[in-house]
């Protein structure tokens, strides 16, 4: 429990209703990685784990800082899910209802959500298992390529992830769990913890599922907003899972120069490396219309990407040049 607490009990819009505890989150301190990172107002964009397609098992009780191999999830299943998801371009990560999060140690109905992040194809599925092996018989090389192949029943919301990895990186906890419990008020089931999402240095971290935006330096209005809206938000967007870090920064600098708000109108071609070093990528709208642009790698210096990590240099994707 982070600081002081109000229960509060969930009637509102969400799908399902729960006792939330509503936290006053604690200081972090001075030499947080999230507390340098706003000091020092680092760029976000690319800074998202790139993943085509996320699997998002229920987990309730400790996670640990693999979380799939260390919860109380059966271990062996756990390195399982993630061995196979890695090799068919899937991100297994656990989830669990904001507020408190026992694990009775029980078998228990648990939801398992499948989203694919494709702009023009992307879905989100959910089947509510007793048994988690029986995900070992998803087809995870379908499931990679955007195929739900059989998986569950369509969810028609999105649905916010908000990183509370506190065994992962202690700022993800203490900035992340207070947002979730939150939006949990009025969005009920629209809104999960998560383990490790990339970027702790961002906190507090969330993904929006089935679009694979990434946010950073999250609040509570600015979680509800973008689940009430489908209209993307450039501020503060770490990028789209679904392109490596380049295409991400080249994408979100599209938007921004034309004001392109709907999900799924851009598209983004592999970015190439050229002899000079800067990446080139061409993103193109469904109306016919496109851009060439060039994306540089820019030292930023000593950075710390987690609490208690060593400094390192670090780069940033920086758009140059848009045709």
């Amino acid at each position: 429990m982070f600081g002081d607490a109000r229960v509060h009990t969930n009637g509102g819009t969400g799908r399902e209703s729960l006792v939330v505890m509503v936290t006053t989150p604690p200081a972090l301190p001075g030499d947080a990685c999230s507390v340098r990172s706003r000091a020092l107002d680092e760029p976000m964009a690319g800074t998202a784990v790139t993943a085509a397609t996320w699997l998002c098992v229920e987990q309730p009780g400790p996670w640990g800082r693999d979380a799939p191999r260390e919860s109380h999830l059966d271990t062996g299943l756990g390195a399982e899910l993630a061995a196979r998801a890695a090799g068919a371009g899937v991100r297994v990560v656990l989830i669990r209802r904001p507020g408190a999060h026992p694990d009775r140690h029980r078998p228990a109905p648990r939801r398992v959500y499948l989203a694919h992040t494709a702009p023009g194809r992307a879905f989100l599925r959910r089947e509510v298992v007793t048994d988690p092996k029986h995900l070992l018989d998803l087809d995870f090389a379908a499931a990679g390529g955007g195929e739900p192949a059989g998986f569950g029943e369509t969810i028609t919301w999105p649905v916010l992830l908000v990183c509370t990895n506190g065994r992962r990186d202690l700022c993800c906890a203490v900035r992340g769990r207070p947002v979730a419990d939150e939006v949990a008020l009025t969005h009920g089931d629209a809104v999960w913890e998560s383990s490790h999402l990339g970027g702790h240095r961002f906190a507090p971290t969330g993904l929006l599922v089935p679009t694979g935006y990434a946010y950073g330096d999250l609040d509570a209005a600015r979680a509800r907003a973008l689940l009430a809206s489908s209209a993307v938000v450039t501020d503060r967007c770490r990028g789209r899972s679904t392109w490596p870090a380049a295409g991400q920064a080249a994408e979100l600098a599209v938007r921004e120069l034309t004001n392109t708000v709907h999900p799924d109108v851009l598209r983004v071609r592999d970015p190439e490396l050229d002899d000079d070093g800067h990446w080139r990528v061409v993103v193109w709208h469904v109306d016919g219309r496109g851009w060439r642009v060039t994306v540089a790698e820019r030292a930023m210096g000593d950075r710390v990407l987690s609490c208690g990590a060593a400094p390192g240099d670090r780069t940033t994707h920086v758009v140059t040049r848009i045709d």
